[in-house]
């Protein structure tokens, strides 16, 4: 049956962010279709209101506290899977953020940081993970990036650079771990977290109306998109599939000719 392709039963997937957000619904997701979850935040509270979550609907889960963005703690982290579960079969580099800002407020410490959490923490935990997905002879990586990769914004060079740059290794890695080991990434669009709710869409009143109206499907996304796309990617319903950047942004992430853009202006400014 097609649909058992989409099943991760008896499959150990780690998810970084997992205390809220996409990441949250991602690994309570992933536990719906048979995965037994390791869920990572840096905050205890969210990670055990996670894992309680997924045990509620009678799956398996455990909690590891962790700033992925340390050696330290991503060894805790693959300590944490193995001692409770015994293996990795699923990554989903999911924690990012930071790096927004006018380009002359920009500092160097900021730059570190945003390359360090969107770039270099999903690299050195994909490196870790592999070789345990690689003695049992599969596995599975999936990268969270955004579509401030490719589109251009006012402000947020270094998340944008950051996230292009996980964009890269996630295509380098996949060619370089093949055919065991596939690696893909899901570029997001504007999704409907907690995080945008209280960022953006507070702020700025009107804001998440214009952003539907651009959107081609006409709304905002929600965390249920990303969560329904990591578990193509990393299940065998994507066994041809690596190396590749998946957009998942209702179209908002598209070439349009100059006539739509301006369109689309007009009718989101008239009075």
């Amino acid at each position: 049956m097609i649909l058992d392709k989409f099943r991760l039963d008896n499959k150990v997937a780690i998810v970084t962010g997992a205390g809220k957000g996409i990441g949250a619904c991602t690994a309570l997701s992933l536990a719906e279709v048979g995965a037994q979850v390791v869920c990572v935040a840096r905050t205890q509270t969210d990670v055990d209101a996670q894992v309680s979550s997924i045990e509620a609907i009678g799956a398996k889960a455990c909690a590891v506290v962790a700033d992925v963005t340390e050696a330290a703690d991503r060894k805790k982290i693959i300590s944490a899977s193995l001692d409770r579960f015994g293996r990795i079969d699923v990554l989903v580099n999911n924690a990012g953020g930071t790096g927004h800002g006018p380009t002359s407020d920009i500092t160097d410490e900021q730059v570190y940081e945003t390359m360090r959490v969107n770039f270099m923490a999903p690299v050195y935990l994909s490196r870790d993970c592999i070789p345990h997905m690689q003695h049992q002879g599969a596995g599975a990586i999936v990268n969270i990036s955004s579509g401030m990769s490719r589109v251009a914004n006012v402000g947020s060079i270094p998340y944008g650079a950051a996230k292009a740059a996980q964009e890269q290794a996630t295509r380098m890695m996949a060619m370089e771990f093949s055919p065991v080991i596939r690696i893909n990434s899901i570029r997001v669009g504007a999704i409907q977290t907690d995080n945008m709710q209280v960022n953006l869409l507070d702020r700025f009143p009107g804001v998440e109306k214009e952003l539907s109206e651009w959107t081609p499907v006409g709304r905002i996304g929600q965390p249920e998109d990303i969560a329904s796309a990591v578990i193509y990617l990393a299940s065998e319903a994507s066994s041809y599939m690596t190396g590749k950047i998946l957009d998942v942004d209702g179209g908002m992430i598209i070439e349009r000719s100059l006539m739509e853009v301006m369109s689309t202006a007009k009718k989101m400014y008239s009075t």
